[in-house]
C-alpha cells in the first residue's frame, strides 16, 4: 500500500464503510470557545453576537406558525408516534451552531471545548451558569445520562452517531470527556456538541421509549406553556434563562411566545395567514406564490411577499422508488421510468415556470456533481470501476429532458425500448413483469394533497407506458409510519443537505440504513460503492477532502437511478404580516426566523387595520 494512504474501517449500528484517507498532518488543537469542521472559526474568542443578529433586538410579541397534520407526543427523541414542532426551543445542546458557516460550533451549554489532535476524544467543560428550568445545575452526570439513553434508546440516527462513541469520563460536576471507538471520524465531536441534553434526575422513574404528553424537563430559551394535542402548543420564553446574554444568544430568541397551530392541509393553513391568525408562511408552492396570497391586505401592504437568498444546497426534491420492492429492482427499468417525467411541461402547466430542474444531491453548492469527475474523484471510485457504469466516469449525470409539450413521445419511446430490454412486455395495452408475467403496477403515497397534481401528471404518463400507477393520499400518522417501516411503492421525498455533509450520509444512503426502520434511505440503497464514499466523506481532514467524496458520492446515487429527480427554487419565499423586524443581513443558510422580533410601531399600525 502507498506510506501516504490508510485504510479505516468504521462500524457504528450496523453501518459499515471502509475509508481509505490520505494521510494528513494534524492541525493544531481546536481554539476553546468553538470547532470547525475544517479550517478555522469565522468568529474570535470573546465575540459578543453572530453576524447575523440585531442585538439590541426588542424581546416581547407572539410569532405564530402553522403545521400540517397533527401530533399526538411530547418525545421527540423516539421515532414512537409523531411529535409536535418546536422542541428544539427546549432542549439546549453543548454547542450551538452558526448559520454563516458550513460547519461550525460555539459555546452554549459547554463553555469550553477541547479536541484532541487527531480528533480521537473531546472534553466539554460545562457553563457552571447552565441551568434546567426547575434551576437544577446541568451537570457531567445528566450529559452522559443523555448519551447513554439516546444511543440505546434514541432515534436510529441518535444509535448510528451515538454507538461511535468507547467510553465516557466525567470529571467533577462540569467535565465530560467522550472517547471514540475510531480516529476516523473527524466530524464526530462536532455531532456529540449537538446532542440533546436530558435531566438524569428528572427522568429518574420515567419511560423514554414511549409516547407521552408529559414534557421533559428542558434548559432552553423556551419551555412548554401549554398544548392541546393534535391541534396547537405553544411556547414562552424563559425570563431569566441562563444563556441570554452569551454569545449564541444575544439578538435571537426574541419572541415572548411562538405558538404552532395544525391544519388538516395547506389550503385551510393558509387561509388561517390571510385571516390573520398566523403570521408567517414559507411558502414552496408557485401557484400559491402567484395568486394565493391575493387579498386587501396584500394590496394595502400589511400582507407582504419576499424573497430570501441563501448559500446552502438545495438537496434531492424527488419521486423515490422503494427498491425494496421486486418491480424496481432492476436499474435499468429505473432509469427508464424516469423519461416519464416531462419538467417542461410540469414546470409551465403546473408552477407558472418558478422551478429549475434538480441534477445533484447536492444541487446549488460545489459539492454536486455537476462536472466532469476530477482526478480525485476518479481516484476515490477507482477501486470501485467493474461495480460501476461506464457512464459515471465518462460525463456528469442529467436527468432525462422533456421537450414540454405535454406528450413527450421521444422519452416515451426511450421508456418503452428500455423496459423492453429489461424483460417487461407490452400486450394488449399493458406492460407485464418478466417471470412473473404479471401486469405491471404501483402506488404513489402521498402526505400532502398539493402533491397530487403533480403525481397524477407522472401517473398518466407511465399510463401510456402501460403501467398501472395508483396515487394515494393518506392522513399524516399513517404516511409516517407507513415510511418508517417502508411500506410503500414510491414517495415524494426532499433529502435536505447541509454545506457539511458528514455521518447522515449513512443515515440517509448506507446499506445498513436500508436495513433499520425509521431512516431516511428510503429507497433501500445498498451499495458498498455509496457505503465507501460515505466513509471517504466522514474521514476527509479537509475542505478538498471533502468536496471530492461528496461529489463521488452524488455520481454513485445520480447514475444508481434510485429517485425521479424533480425540482427546485432558487430563493426561500416567505409571506409575512408586516410586523416583524428583521436583521439586515441573511446568513449563508438563508433567513432565521429565531433571529426576528417583533417591530412594537409596525405591530401597533396592524392593529389599526
Amino acid at each position: 500500500m502507498n506510506p501516504m494512504h490508510r485504510t479505516a474501517v468504521i462500524v457504528a449500528a450496523g453501518f459499515v464503510f471502509v475509508s481509505l484517507a490520505l494521510t494528513v498532518r494534524a492541525p493544531a488543537e481546536t481554539p476553546a470557545h468553538a470547532i470547525a469542521m475544517h479550517g478555522q472559526p469565522k468568529y474570535p474568542p470573546g465575540f459578543s453576537h453572530f453576524d447575523y443578529v440585531n442585538p439590541q433586538a426588542p424581546k416581547g410579541g407572539t410569532l405564530r406558525l402553522s403545521r400540517l397534520g397533527s401530533f399526538d407526543s411530547l418525545n421527540p427523541f423516539i421515532i414512537k408516534g409523531k411529535s409536535a414542532d418546536g422542541w428544539r426551543l427546549v432542549h439546549e445542546r453543548l454547542l450551538e451552531r452558526s448559520r454563516d458557516e458550513p460547519f461550525t460550533l460555539y459555546a452554549r451549554v459547554a463553555q469550553t471545548v477541547h479536541v484532541s489532535k487527531d480528533r480521537s476524544r473531546v472534553t466539554f467543560t460545562i457553563n457552571p451558569a447552565a441551568r434546567f428550568h426547575d434551576g437544577s445545575p446541568i451537570t457531567a452526570a445528566d450529559v452522559r445520562y443523555s448519551w447513554q439513553t439516546l444511543k440505546s434508546q434514541g432515534r436510529p440516527n441518535h444509535r448510528l452517531y451515538y454507538r461511535q462513541v468507547e467510553r465516557v469520563e466525567t470529571t467533577g460536576l462540569r467535565s465530560v470527556t467522550f472517547i471514540f471507538k475510531s480516529a476516523n471520524n473527524w466530524e464526530l465531536p462536532l455531532i456529540i456538541g449537538l446532542m440533546p441534553i436530558l435531566s438524569k434526575q428528572a427522568m429518574a422513574g420515567r419511560t423514554f421509549n414511549t409516547t407521552t404528553l408529559k414534557p421533559f424537563l428542558g434548559s432552553g430559551p423556551y419551555k412548554i406553556e401549554t398544548f392541546e394535542p393534535g391541534r396547537s402548543i405553544t411556547y414562552a420564553r424563559v425570563e431569566n434563562y441562563w444563556g441570554r446574554d452569551l454569545p449564541f444568544a444575544r439578538g435571537r430568541f426574541n419572541f415572548d411566545r411562538i405558538q404552532y397551530d395544525y391544519f388538516r392541509d395547506s389550503t385551510v393553513a393558509l387561509e388561517a395567514f390571510k385571516a390573520g391568525a398566523v403570521d408567517l408562511r414559507v411558502e414552496t408552492d408557485p401557484t400559491r406564490w402567484s395568486f394565493g396570497y391575493r387579498s386587501p391586505a396584500l394590496k394595502r401592504g400589511t400582507i407582504m411577499l419576499q424573497e430570501f437568498s441563501n448559500g446552502r444546497p438545495e438537496g434531492m426534491y424527488a419521486f423515490a422508488f422503494n427498491t425494496r420492492k421486486a418491480i424496481f429492482k432492476d436499474p435499468s427499468v429505473r432509469a427508464a421510468l424516469a423519461h416519464a417525467f416531462d419538467f417542461p411541461w410540469v414546470n409551465r402547466a403546473l408552477y407558472h415556470g418558478a422551478y429549475k430542474r434538480t441534477a445533484s444531491y447536492f444541487e446549488k453548492s460545489e459539492l454536486a456533481a455537476s462536472e466532469s469527475a476530477d482526478p480525485l474523484e476518479r481516484k476515490l471510485l477507482a477501486p470501485f470501476r467493474a461495480q460501476l457504469s461506464p457512464d459515471i466516469f465518462a460525463a456528469p449525470y442529467r436527468p432525462p429532458a422533456g421537450i414540454g409539450d405535454g406528450f413527450s413521445r421521444a422519452n416515451l419511446k426511450r421508456a418503452l425500448e428500455m423496459l423492453k430490454n429489461a424483460g417487461w412486455r407490452f400486450h394488449d395495452g399493458k406492460m407485464h413483469l418478466p417471470k412473473s408475467h404479471q401486469p405491471a403496477k404501483f402506488e404513489i403515497l402521498l402526505r400532502q394533497p398539493r402533491n397530487e397534481r403533480l403525481a397524477l401528471s407522472f401517473s398518466r404518463k407511465l399510463r401510456k407506458l402501460g403501467i398501472d400507477v395508483r396515487v394515494r393520499t393518506v392522513d399524516t400518522a399513517q404516511y409516517q409510519y407507513r415510511l418508517n417501516t417502508y411500506d410503500f411503492d414510491m414517495i415524494i421525498y426532499w433529502w435536505d443537505q447541509s454545506l457539511s455533509p458528514g455521518n447522515e450520509q449513512a443515515f440517509y444512503f448506507g446499506s445498513g440504513a436500508a436495513r433499520t426502520q425509521g431512516t431516511r434511505n428510503y429507497p433501500g440503497i445498498q451499495s458498498p460503492v455509496a457505503d465507501a464514499m460515505i466513509g471517504h466523506i466522514i474521514a476527509a481532514r479537509d475542505r478538498k477532502q471533502l468536496i471530492a467524496a461528496a461529489r463521488a458520492l452524488d455520481r454513485v446515487l445520480q447514475w444508481g437511478h434510485y429517485v425521479v429527480p424533480l425540482f427546485h427554487q432558487p430563493k426561500d419565499r416567505v409571506a409575512r404580516w408586516d410586523k416583524f423586524g428583521i436583521p439586515e443581513k441573511t446568513p449563508l443558510y438563508g433567513f432565521q426566523i429565531n433571529a426576528w422580533w417583533t417591530d412594537p410601531v409596525k405591530a401597533k399600525r396592524l392593529k389599526q387595520h
